[in-house]
C-alpha cells in the first residue's frame, strides 16, 4: 500500500511519495510493465516478484482516510496484517532516507494513524521514505503538500530507486535480511 492523495493537484507532492514508489515498481515490473487499473477505495495491479502475487495499491482515500482502504483491501484479499507493507512519507528522515519497520507508531503521520486505528494494531510492516523537514513553524501541511524542489530531485529518484529494490528483497527474503541490507545511515 503506497500512501498518498488522489488528484493531479498530488501527483508530484511530498506527501504522494508512497504513490510514486508504487508507480516506479509497476514501471518495472516482472517480465513487462502492469497498470494500475480503478477499483473500490483506489487503484490497484498485481505483479509477479520472488515468486510472489503482489497487489499494489493506492487509496483514493485521501491520506487521514487511508485505513479505509487498507482494511477493505485486507478483507477482499484475504490477507492478515503481517502481509501489508505500508510505503509512506516522514518528515524526520533526511529527503531520499529509507526506513524500513516490521512495527511501530504512526509517529505523528495522519495516514499511518488511520490505518492503526482501523486496523486496532501497529503490528505491520511499513517503509518511511524521508522528505525533510524544511519548513518554517506551522507550515508543515504547505511543506508536505509541496513538491520536492529542483535540488533534491536527485535524492529522491535514488529514494525512489532504493525502495523499489527494497520493496523486492523484502518479498524476497523478509523483513530482517532487508532491514539489515536498507536500515543504514
Amino acid at each position: 500500500m503506497g500512501l498518498g492523495n488522489p488528484g493531479a493537484e498530488y501527483a508530484q507532492t511530498r506527501h504522494n511519495i508512497g504513490f510514486m514508489i508504487l508507480d516506479a515498481l509497476a514501471s518495472v515490473g516482472g517480465n513487462a510493465p502492469v497498470t494500475f487499473e480503478t477499483g473500490r477505495y483506489g487503484w490497484q495491479a498485481e505483479l509477479r516478484c520472488a515468486g510472489h502475487q503482489l497487489l499494489l495499491l493506492k487509496p483514493s482515500t485521501y491520506m487521514n482516510l487511508s485505513g479505509q482502504a487498507v482494511r477493505y483491501w485486507l478483507g477482499a484479499e484475504k490477507l492478515g496484517v503481517e502481509q501489508l507493507l505500508v510505503l509512506t512519507d516522514d518528515l524526520s528522515l533526511p529527503v531520499g532516507r529509507l526506513r524500513l519497520r516490521g512495527q511501530g507508531s504512526a509517529g505523528g503521520h495522519n495516514g499511518l494513524a488511520h490505518i492503526e486505528e482501523t486496523l486496532g494494531t501497529q503490528d505491520y510492516a511499513r517503509v518511511r521514505f524521508g522528505i525533510g523537514s524544511d519548513f518554517p513553524k506551522g507550515r508543515q501541511v504547505d511543506y508536505v503538500l509541496g513538491s520536492f524542489g529542483s535540488e533534491e530531485w536527485p535524492e529522491v529518484t535514488d529514494g525512489i530507486d532504493r525502495s523499489v529494490a527494497l520493496v523486492r528483497m523484502y518479498v524476497a527474503r523478509g523483513l530482517s535480511h532487508t532491514m539489515s541490507l536498507f536500515n543504514k545511515g
